[in-house]
């Protein structure tokens, strides 16, 4: 009795094709080495943190710290947390957080997507999103957070507006209507994309 006819899926690849598809294990260290940037972004966020604690108590060299940090300038010295540095820190936060939003979705997007597939069908803890990604998607998505990146970074811009020039303000906001315009773009993009895929089934 011969052999059943191997189905597409289980044939074997021929020696150049295995050895093409097999280079997608080349972008593995990239994605560790994001996920090493992200711990990097863990402790600053942490000692950021723990400074605006600190702050908080009275502790004038976390103070000065955060002042620093966030490149706050005053003509009166600051002694205190006054709410423009709260704010501003809270803000510069967030864009940590936003920033490592971004990171996961590179990295687990990523691998999902040209390296392999992660079998996180079913586990309750898959992010919603992670079901229906693939390069448009993930294009789309990374263009969204970075516009969402792109507002913190403006509005710590208003915020802190006396110590920028009206050429900064204007650079920052032309840059951030840039973004939304090229997310735009890519959006439509996609859009014309699914809708001639859609049709040719």
């Amino acid at each position: 009795m011969s052999d059943p006819v191997q189905s597409p899926a289980n044939r074997p690849l021929r020696p150049l094709p295995a050895i093409i598809f097999a280079s997608r294990w080349l972008q593995l260290p990239l994605y560790l080495g994001l996920i090493a940037a992200q711990a990097v972004y863990v402790v600053h966020f942490l000692v950021e943190l723990w400074h605006l604690i600190e702050a908080a108590f009275g502790n004038q060299h976390a103070l000065q710290a955060l002042v620093t940090s966030i490149g706050y300038k005053s003509d009166v010295a600051v002694t205190s947390l006054n709410e423009t540095v709260i704010m501003l820190v809270v803000l510069a936060l967030i864009d940590v957080v936003m920033i490592s939003n971004l990171l996961i979705m590179v990295i687990v997007g990523g691998y999902e997507t040209f390296v392999s597939r992660l079998d996180l069908e079913g586990h309750r803890d898959q992010p919603e999103w992670l079901s229906h990604v693939n390069a448009s998607v993930l294009k789309v998505k990374l263009a969204l957070s970075i516009i969402g990146i792109s507002s913190i970074h403006l509005l710590k811009t208003f915020i802190n507006a006396g110590n920028y020039t009206d050429k900064v303000l204007i650079a920052q906001t032309v840059i951030h209507v840039v973004f939304l315009l090229s997310a735009m773009a890519i959006a439509y993009t996609d859009k014309l994309m699914s809708a001639g895929h859609k049709a040719s089934r």
